[in-house]
């Protein structure tokens, strides 16, 4: 009989993509759309209107139709980058052929250091003449189309940072700001009462972006300041890292005192984070852990690096898998295909956090069980024949996934119970490499007709928070019970490994009390392999009530009860436009002062961390025998 360890029960879960806000399953409703029942519409679409603002609303209602068109994958709107005139600067060659190219220029605008082929004369009081005898290059501003127009985008009007004082920051981590306070929020629990029941050193986060935060207000900026003819901030710098999003969490939002930092894996980023949490809440180094990942990859920059790979559906590729000859526009909605005909894959912008308690904290405090995040295997693929391309290693990772789901539903669950989230990029190689990982591992574990879901079809591929996007989705499914079709495909691919799957462009039913397991896969450049066990909220509290008495599961339903009402509320104030996202800048800042050490605790703020640590190698130390 094995230790008994410590379950990691999902408590609560925040965030927004291009199918708007996380919580409440919103954005997941939003993906569902047409399976679902009138009433429910009209709640999906009146949360979708509260971060829309105005311009979602005719004659004071929600509009449907524009709600709908502005939200999911679609044509890049001029909010990011205008994608017929991006600006770029061409290199002009100019040579004198005996005849000096002369012109004026103000004196203030001459370089420090005047290059040798030129001769300056005063022409006025304020400028010079300019001559350059010989070969001079010269950066012209202009504009050109760029041949991506498609990406998954927070729905239109939505700007996360004016609903706090976001002081210029990039735009990941604003999304980070309010996907880490929508979490919070959605847990309906006090964030102080949680605080008095964990030690502060038993608080983890783990977030962060794959990319680092490379708009004009991080990196980029820094980057592209003295090419530009600007100046470089001292804020470009330090909120570029690509762990930022847990530092933001932390500083801003908990005031944690725990572990924190980003583990990254390129677009299996967010289930590296979630292998870390998994982890300190089963070997009992936190009971608290904030899971998350934040992408805002949507620029002109970011875009044409994939692009140059051949990785990113261009508007000539998708007009080719359409037959379109002459230059009419494709239809961007369907610009990513998994598992069909397709031509790469759309970059997107998505924020996600989950919230994680040990299982006794989560009784002892009422909080709704989710479901249970169980395991998350991560391999590399060894040798590459090139960085980018699939690799062996996912097929370590979905095995040991499946066998972990196995170890706990058992041989007839694993069969009939379960589904997996794939990693569905829309490109040619991800539809045949990922599809036969899959089929082979169904065949192997002896499943049948396994469904698989591709919500990239809806939200376009995020990147670090992808497998975010794909936890969000899970949890909706395990409420509603609809199976989200692949959409924007009119058929599998030939290519595609088909044996022991399930693939619907349509949407399905399935019922979510015999639902037991899903698997989570991402694959990430590199050779970045991971896949998650999750566990259904169902099959999560039969565990819970095997290990509890039945005193304390019916004093767990009683606490629950209130912890309910609390996110009713919490979702109804987010729909009202109520609640603003959670920002406590230079809010109980500790020093020095706060500090008080000794050597079997340190006190920090009135709260004590115990330093009676025992060593695990006492065997091999003198003296041991």
């Amino acid at each position: 009989m094995g230790r008994q360890q410590r379950l990691p029960v999902i408590v609560g879960f925040g965030g927004v993509s291009g199918a708007g806000r996380s919580s409440g399953h919103h954005a997941y409703s939003r993906m569902v759309y047409s399976a679902l029942p009138e009433e429910q519409r009209r709640r999906t679409l009146a949360s979708l209107a509260a971060l829309m603002g105005p311009y979602s609303l005719a004659a004071g209602a929600p509009s449907e139709k524009y709600i709908l068109d502005h939200t999911l994958v679609r044509r890049i709107e001029v909010n990011h980058f205008d994608v017929d005139a991006v600006s770029w600067n061409q290199r002009l060659p100019t040579q004198s052929n005996g005849h000096p190219v002369s012109f004026d220029i103000a004196r203030k605008h001459l370089p420090s250091v005047i290059p040798r082929d030129w001769v300056v004369t005063p022409a006025t009081v304020t400028h010079v003449n300019v001559k350059i005898v010989g070969h001079q290059d010269f950066l012209l501003p202009t504009y050109r189309e760029f041949e991506v127009k498609a990406a998954g985008q927070l729905p239109t009007g939505f700007d996360p940072g004016t609903l706090y004082p976001s002081r210029n920051h990039p735009r990941g981590l604003q999304m980070s700001v309010y996907a880490a306070s929508d979490a919070l929020g959605s847990i309906g629990l006090d964030w102080e009462t949680v605080r008095r029941h964990v030690s502060i050193d038993q608080m983890s986060v783990y977030a962060g972006s794959a990319m680092g935060q490379l708009d004009s207000a991080g990196t980029g900026g820094m980057l592209k300041a003295r090419y530009l003819g600007q100046r470089v901030t001292s804020k470009f710098c330090p909120l570029g890292f690509a762990e930022m999003p847990a530092d933001f969490v932390n500083a801003y939002v908990l005031g944690s005192l725990g572990s924190t930092g980003a583990s990254l894996g390129a677009c299996a980023s967010f289930l590296y984070n979630l292998r870390q949490g998994i982890e300190d809440i089963r070997q009992g180094r936190a009971r608290v852990v904030f899971v998350g990942a934040s992408e805002a990859p949507v620029t002109p920059e970011i875009m044409e690096g994939y692009d140059a790979m051949g990785a990113l559906a261009t508007d000539k590729g998708l007009r080719q898998l359409d037959g379109i000859t002459d230059e009419r526009e494709p239809d961007h909605r369907r610009a990513c295909r998994p598992f069909a005909e397709n031509c790469g894959f759309t970059i997107a912008e998505s924020a996600q956090m989950v919230v994680l308690f040990d299982d006794e904290l989560a009784l002892q405090l009422g909080a709704t069980v989710l479901g249970a995040a169980t395991d998350v295997f991560v391999n590399a693929d060894g040798y590459k024949k090139s960085i980018s391309g699939p690799g062996v290693g996912n097929y370590i990772t979905m095995a040991k996934a499946v066998a972990a789901a196995r170890a706990v539903v058992g041989e007839k669950s694993l069969r009939d119970g379960g589904l997996v989230l794939a990693h569905g990029t829309g490109t040619p190689q991800n539809r045949t490499s990922e599809s036969a990982i899959l089929s082979q591992t169904a065949a192997a574990f002896g499943i049948d007709a396994w469904p698989v879901v591709a919500v990239k079809s809806y939200l376009g591929h995020s990147i670090g928070a992808a497998a975010g996007d794909q936890l969000a989705a899970v949890l909706g499914i395990w409420q509603l019970g609809i199976l989200p079709g692949i959409t924007t495909i009119d058929a599998i691919a030939a290519d595609v490994s088909q044996e022991h799957l399930a693939f619907s462009p349509q949407h399905r039913e399935v019922d979510p009390a015999r639902q037991q397991y899903a698997i989570i896969n991402s694959k990430g450049f590199g050779g970045n392999n991971a896949s998650a066990t999750l566990l259904s909220p169902g099959l999560t509290s039969q565990m819970l009530q095997r290990r509890y008495s039945k005193a304390q599961w019916q004093s767990w339903q009683g606490a629950n009860e209130a912890v309910r009402e609390r996110q009713q509320a919490y979702d109804e104030g987010m729909i009202a436009g109520t609640i603003n996202p959670v920002y406590k800048f230079d809010h109980g800042v500790l020093g020095d002062a706060d500090v008080v050490v000794a050597s079997d605790r340190i006190t920090v703020g009135g709260n004590a961390v115990e330093l009676g640590l025992v060593s695990p190698y006492t065997d091999m130390l003198p003296g041991a025998d």
